[in-house]
């Protein structure tokens, strides 16, 4: 309760100077004691962005509740008895009760300031990990000046001009692995003996000292003694049974070296927090698994991730990893990262990860042009441990006319994790056209059709030349005819007619002997620098990609090009022999005419924009496991024919002038595939944008 209280206040708290109007006295109390006991990780700090705003975000809110510091203080004297009681065979009484004065002369010094706010936020609330030590000094950097501009200097040299020394973080922000853990089976029973359970407090409680440490001598002694309590530490553990390598590394790691980045992470020994955090918050890293060979996803592959997948990104196994370190059923995660994993075919296994573990609250789509310097699209997902009945909400904001951050109330919609298929913002209307393309549609996948990738030439200002060069290299070598094949390029594939370019292919595949081609070896040996580097497995004359002989022959079929990235669908039919490059597919098999005119569709147009990914600058790409995954219709030849002959009438339009208008036939084709699906006049009006 007392956490939904204090939610309710950070969505309002610039809104009103103080807490009268909306909150109790016994309200009061109950929402600082949540803001005392909420514990924040940002599991890759980066700059410390994200933590430093929750440090802004829960100061304000305790400057609204509790503008005089006397409720905060009161807890904070109520945390350090109980820390005491806790450790009363390492604390003296001198000891305790300079505790409590210091925190008495704290707040007396700073009544009306941020300053005790902040630092017992700091000490009790906020953690943070990063793999690059760098990363966690900037973020100590950040908080250390954010305490240092509260404080006022007096005249009084022989007390510091009235400055407190600032803490010590090195056990707040740490240098690790965040996504490596502790190999630690059956962990409410092995290795959590009475004497592991004390050495545990005594090293946490030596670390709280070292935290509020002063001088470099009382520095040197509470490090000192932590080095040895971690050796103690982990002799209790294997005595206990835990893993040997694993007690070795809680031993070795010490968070006083600042240049060392530790190779796993573990809230209970690094920070000691036992039962997970409240908060888990920031901005994973985006890195392909696959990059530098799949070097990345080698370290990954046997770490226990059900959401691994090679084709993936480092920031999935963020998910997964904040999801585990979440408080039971309260916890909350808030990440902005890539879009990529709601759509994409790598991204099933986090969608429905997610969709099982968490209860999404709220899913942000930011669409372009949000970040000046971002080059994918982002969107934040808000979630909590747990599933219940709770209804989410989600905005996509390339949808709104204006991009206020953050969008009003009224234009979120309601929103349901669909599992594993894929995830977009989307309206009661545009749900119910979604459900309905799936209940009578089939996957495409599903049909008698081979879809393949275009050619990939590895150089195309070598193996693609216009038609005066394609004349040239047959005249001086009749021959070079052979190996010669009209192509297409991606913006040559325009909606039911490609447009050809005249431009051409040398079909150099894997075991061509050039040698018979004497005019197109002449051609390219020019570009033989540029192609020994990019050849691979092949010869530097051969095409990079090698068509299989099955492709070739699918080339002389009938057949669908398709466009791998365009707003809208373009979906070429063609039976002549034409071949394209990488930037387009290729599909043959039955009833190619239908499929496109269902593929070029208004309808399948705006199931691709809420299914499939969009690159950096907006355009959607029409990869081919998203259009494997568009559900049409089967139906019979004889309710295909109408179908048909809009396509042939388009196709005849366009054969004899390219920029025809066959927006009436395009406009009949539409309202047919409407009909297929059965959509209300709603729901086109949706699928519309109207």
């Amino acid at each position: 309760f007392w956490q939904d209280r204090l939610r309710y206040l950070l969505d309002y708290a610039d809104a009103f100077d103080d807490a009268d109007e909306l909150f109790s006295e016994t309200e009061r109390d109950g929402v600082v004691r949540a803001i005392a006991d909420t514990t924040v990780l940002d599991p890759a700090v980066g700059s410390g962005a994200f933590p430093m705003g929750v440090l802004h975000k829960l100061t304000l809110a305790l400057r609204r509740l509790d503008p005089d510091n006397r409720r905060w203080e009161a807890l904070q004297k109520a945390r350090a008895r109980a820390r005491m009681d806790q450790a009363l065979e390492t604390r003296d009484r001198g000891e305790r009760d300079a505790e409590l004065l210091d925190i008495s002369a704290t707040f007396e010094r700073y009544r009306d300031s941020d300053f005790g706010r902040k630092l017992y936020l700091i000490q009790n609330s906020i953690f943070g990990v990063d793999i690059q030590p760098v990363a966690s000094q900037i973020a100590k950097l950040r908080f250390f000046i954010s305490l240092a501009i509260e404080q006022e200097p007096t005249a009084d040299a022989a007390t510091n001009y009235g400055i407190k020394p600032l803490p010590n973080l090195e056990t707040r922000f740490v240098a690790a692995n965040t996504l490596l853990g502790l190999d630690k089976p059956a962990q409410q029973t092995l290795g959590r003996t009475a004497n592991v359970a004390r050495l545990e407090r005594a090293l946490h409680e030596n670390r709280e000292r070292h935290f509020h440490a002063t001088t470099r001598r009382t520095k040197t002694t509470y490090r000192k003694k932590d080095a040895k309590l971690r050796t103690e530490l982990a002799g209790a553990l294997r005595t206990a049974g835990f893993p040997a390598a694993d007690a070795g590394k809680i031993a070795q790691w010490d968070p006083y070296d600042q240049h060392a980045s530790a190779d796993w992470f573990d809230a209970e020994y690094m920070f000691g927090i036992m039962t997970g955090f409240a908060v888990v918050l920031g901005n994973p890293p985006y890195v392909q698994l696959q990059k530098n060979g799949g070097a990345l996803g080698r370290v990954y592959t046997d770490a226990g991730f059900a959401t691994f997948a090679r084709t993936g990104d480092v920031y999935q196994l963020f998910y997964e990893q904040g999801c585990r370190l979440l408080m039971p059923d309260t916890g909350v995660l808030a990440y902005i990262t890539s879009n990529s994993w709601l759509k994409a075919e790598y991204g099933k296994a986090t969608r429905r990860y997610v969709a099982d573990k968490l209860s999404v609250l709220r899913l942000l789509e930011m669409g372009k042009d949000v970040f000046e310097n971002a080059i994918v699209d982002t969107s934040v997902l808000i979630a909590r441990n747990g599933k219940r009945d709770e209804a989410g909400k989600a905005v996509d904001m390339d949808r709104l006319a204006a991009k206020d951050f953050p969008p009003a109330e009224p234009l979120w919609g309601p929103f349901v994790p669909q599992g594993e298929r894929p995830w977009s913002a989307m309206s009661a209307p545009e749900r119910a056209v979604m459900d309905k393309m799936e209940a009578v549609g089939t996957p495409l996948k599903e049909w008698d059709v081979s879809i393949n990738y275009g050619i990939k030439t590895g150089y195309n200002n070598a193996f693609i030349i216009d038609d005066s060069t394609k004349q040239a290299l047959i005249s001086a070598d009749p021959k070079s005819a052979e190996i010669l094949k009209p192509v297409l390029r991606g913006r040559d594939i325009q909606r039911y007619r490609a447009q050809w370019a005249d431009l051409w292919l040398i079909y150099a595949r894997k075991g061509v002997e050039i040698d018979d081609y004497p005019a197109v070896y002449s051609h390219l040996r020019m570009y033989k620098d540029t192609l020994s580097r990019k050849a691979g497995p092949n010869r530097w004359y051969e095409l990079q990609a090698s068509p299989s002989d099955r492709l070739d022959a699918l080339f002389k079929e009938k057949k669908l090009f398709w466009m791998d990235m365009s707003n809208r669908g373009r979906f070429a039919y063609s039976d002549t022999e034409t071949y394209c490059n990488d930037k387009g597919f290729i599909m043959t098999g039955i009833s190619l005419k239908y499929l496109c005119a269902v593929l070029n569709s208004t309808t399948v147009t705006w199931l691709i924009k809420n299914t499939a990914l969009t690159t950096g600058m907006g355009l959607i790409q029409w990869k081919k496991f998203a259009v494997e995954r568009i559900p049409i219709p089967k139906i019979t030849s004889a309710q295909q024919r109408p179908f048909i002959r809009l396509v042939d009438r388009i196709l005849h339009a366009k054969t004899a002038d390219p920029t025809a208008d066959t927006s009436a036939e395009e406009a009949e084709t539409d309202r047919r595939v409407y009909a297929l699906y059965g959509l209300t006049p709603a729901e086109v009006a949706a699928v519309e944008g109207r």
